[in-house]
């Protein structure tokens, strides 16, 4: 039933036309809306932000970014994980700077579905999500 679903997901990301940054960052439990991508005026670097809606217990991946992050909760209480430093629970109002290259992992450690608006200022061109093993 789990590789039923895996392939819906993988099939659904792939035939839906998504931008790059959006269809590297989907998972399980998680939504990710990609609200701006706009170039800036330092050469090679852009600013994104998108919205990310986590379902209760969801966790994002280890990951990093090509750039800094500024997360922002928009509801829910979301624990935070920047590489091995002492895990962070924020809450709807509260923000977490992260810095370009850090290992991270977010979850959802309410009851409830947990969001956050995170806007990135990274390298044009690259990925946005670098998935860590």
């Amino acid at each position: 039933m789990k590789t039923i679903k895996l392939v819906a997901a993988a099939l659904l990301i792939a035939g839906s036309g998504v931008t790059p940054h959006m269809a590297q960052a989907q998972q399980l439990g998680i939504q990710r809306t990609d609200l701006l991508q706009h170039d800036l005026d330092v050469p090679g670097r852009e600013v994104v932000q998108v919205r990310v809606d986590f379902e209760p217990g969801a966790v994002a991946a280890k990951h990093s970014h090509p750039g800094e992050e500024v997360a922002y909760v928009l509801e829910g209480s979301l624990e935070y994980q920047l590489a091995d430093r002492t895990p962070v629970t924020l809450k709807a109002g509260e923000t977490l700077f992260i810095p370009a290259g850090v290992v991270h992992t977010a979850k959802n450690v309410g009851s409830d579905k947990a969001s956050e608006l995170a806007t990135y200022i990274v390298k044009k061109g690259t990925p946005l999500v670098v998935p860590v093993k």
